[in-house]
């Protein structure tokens, strides 16, 4: 696996001569973000070896690099989900990828249905920490020594400065935002109304089918994380209705701007 991952870091840069400090992953919510990236290369997928192909709608399935605020980065435009039939390993494989190419730092986006009867629909949340409730770990098998150690710590998956630096941008541009757990599952169903009620009680505010194998991943390999969810749905008793992807994307888009912006100012004041 390492040498495939190596592999592949290698044919990237023998393709766009680029080295980002920032890797993105474009999930639901930031899409807008590609429209403020000064684009110098883009790589689809499905030519980039042993690169998965992202199979849902609204990831578009493309590796983009350019400078955003000056500074270079690799964005992901469609990110890979565990219910599509990947293993986690391959869900995490571009993130692993990215550390070859040179990120330093990660930040990550989803939508997520609200379980804390204080959110609303629309709400930006951002993480402060998970609970992984896939009841898998892109870590299990042979430890890769290289990318980090047997038994890593997740005192901070998500990184403290990096959370106050965005409540604070957030704060002075009037962009309302929340704070919580985020607890992931692996889907693809949206959850029951007795699972939101097992997601709140076990210490989650939302629930979603993403992000956590990723940051799981980018903290094995000591890379600080911060990501942000839209509050898409409600998982709150008396507030549990019919939800469809394309509400899911709706909503995502009306907020969208707003994550774009933070996460924006965020690269450029811990990446510039």
């Amino acid at each position: 696996m390492l040498e495939t991952i190596k592999s592949t870091a290698k044919y990237i840069q023998e393709k766009v001569s680029f080295s980002p400090k920032a890797g993105i992953i474009l999930g639901t919510g930031l899409g807008g973000l590609v429209d403020e990236i000064d684009i110098k290369h883009v790589l689809p997928y499905e030519t980039i070896p042993d690169f998965p192909v992202s199979t849902v709608e609204g990831h578009s399935g493309r590796l983009i690099f350019g400078l955003l605020n000056g500074i270079e980065i690799v964005a992901m435009q469609g990110r890979f989900h565990f219910y599509e039939g990947y293993s986690m390993s391959k869900v995490v494989f571009p993130v692993r990828v990215m550390k070859y190419l040179g990120i330093e730092r990660l930040f990550v986006s989803n939508a997520s249905g609200g379980v804390n009867p204080d959110f609303e629909i629309g709400d930006l949340m951002i993480l402060t920490d998970h609970i992984n409730q896939t009841g898998q770990n892109p870590l299990i098998g042979a430890n890769l020594d290289e990318l980090g150690v047997r038994f890593p710590d997740m005192s901070e998956p998500y990184h403290k400065q990096m959370v106050v630096m965005a409540k604070e941008i957030a704060k002075e541009n009037d962009i309302k935002v929340v704070e919580g757990v985020y607890v992931g599952l692996t889907g693809p169903t949206l959850e029951t109304p007795a699972e939101y009620l097992y997601v709140r009680k076990i210490g989650g505010d939302t629930v979603g089918m993403s992000t956590v194998p990723e940051v799981i991943a980018a903290r094995h390999m000591q890379i600080p994380c911060f990501a942000m969810s839209i509050i898409t749905d409600l998982g709150v008793p008396g507030k549990i209705v019919e939800v469809t992807h394309e509400d899911v994307q709706q909503v995502a888009e009306e907020v969208q701007p707003k994550m774009t912006f933070i996460i924006k100012e965020l690269i450029k004041q811990t990446c510039g």
